[in-house]
């Protein structure tokens, strides 16, 4: 009996030595939060950069968009109108009714039909050269877009490499009495810059793809006006 009350105390100053040496954590309920304009002020000038390249991305996408978007819509009977026009003997009516379109498809129409008279091939030619004009109104900016798509994770990892240069440079300045908070800004620009480097490349790169195949399409419906004005010319010869 003697015994076991001898276990049962020992067991409670176990346990009473166990609690005195580890004590419970309390949760941390301050912690610190970062805005995103907080963050992305610690990047430094590296996100002036990539925030002038962000904006310049964003309107090009809208204004391009717009753009393309609007020579895309044509009446979808346009060519039986032109067709109508041409057998009917109406050039300048027809040449009238494609300027009120106006639209890249209309102008090239537009350009066969005042070379009317002459070889066929003078004709796709000259439809071919206004073609590739409207083609390269078409395309007015993706080329900057594309270089910001490819840039601006460069530039990211540029606001990496200066960044890790100054947390380097503030540690060998410290000597002896090296402090977390001394390499703080280096590490955020370093971190920071790479992140919104990355993000304004992916929207840029998406971006362009998209414009990319807006302008496929209105490419398409140009190439296919051009083929039914061809045969249209070729028809009385049939």
């Amino acid at each position: 009996m003697n015994m076991m009350l001898l276990m049962a105390q020992a067991a409670g100053n176990l346990s009473e030595s166990i609690a005195g040496s580890n004590p419970v954590l309390t949760p941390v309920t301050d912690a610190a939060e970062m805005s995103l304009w907080e963050m992305a002020t610690k990047g430094g000038w590296i996100m002036i950069v990539l925030g002038v390249l962000s904006l310049l991305c964003f309107y090009i996408l809208f204004e391009r968009n717009y753009v393309i978007r609007k020579a895309g819509k044509e009446d979808p009977k346009f060519m039986d109108k032109i067709k109508d026009y041409i057998l009917g003997g109406e050039i300048k009516a027809a040449i009238s009714y494609c300027r009120s379109v106006n639209t890249p498809s209309a102008r090239m129409i537009e350009k066969g039909i005042s070379r009317l008279g002459r070889p066929i091939n003078d004709v796709q030619a000259a439809i071919e050269n206004v073609g590739n004009i409207e083609v390269a109104k078409l395309e007015k900016g993706l080329t900057i877009m594309a270089t910001i798509a490819g840039g601006a994770p460069m530039i990211g990892f540029l606001g990496t490499v200066t960044g890790m240069v100054r947390a380097f440079f503030e540690m060998a300045n410290a000597g002896n009495n090296i402090d977390i908070t001394l390499l703080s800004g280096g590490i955020y620009e370093a971190m920071i810059t790479t992140v919104g480097g990355l993000i304004v490349g992916i929207i840029a790169m998406f971006a362009y793809n998209y414009l990319v195949t807006l302008v496929d399409g209105v490419v398409n419906k140009m190439e296919g006006k051009t083929m039914a004005f061809m045969d249209l010319l070729n028809e009385p010869a049939q």
